[in-house]
């Protein structure tokens, strides 16, 4: 199974968007998700966001860049950023991906 969590152990319900960078050589890349009015920022949550987490058979992936969006004082949305340093690691990021699309019904649009 395919998760996001924001704390350990508290899935994410909220399907994000997620857009992908990649260098030209293929040796790193940068995916950015946005979670509109994610679980994690909800009012009944006590939990701390302790970073981002993309969970599934093969482990864990970690990024600790992840910034609140705030307007009108409230939070609105969650972004985070996970970067690839290697092919390995992009290939990793992707299978992670795949399952997440699959159990989430995501498309993917390849942006010109």
């Amino acid at each position: 199974m395919a998760t996001i969590q924001f704390s350990k152990g508290i899935d994410e319900e909220v399907i994000p968007e997620v857009r992908l960078t990649r260098s030209r050589t293929g040796n790193s890349g940068t995916a950015t998700f946005i979670f509109q009015n994610p679980k994690a920022l909800s009012n009944g949550s006590t939990d701390e966001i302790t970073g981002m987490y993309l969970i599934d058979e093969e482990g864990e992936l970690v990024t600790r860049e992840v910034k609140g969006r705030f307007i009108n004082g409230k939070p609105e949305a969650l972004e985070a950023v996970y970067v690839m340093k290697s092919p390995e690691e992009w290939e990793r990021f992707m299978r992670f991906m795949q399952r997440y699309a699959e159990e989430n019904g995501l498309g993917f649009n390849k942006a010109e």
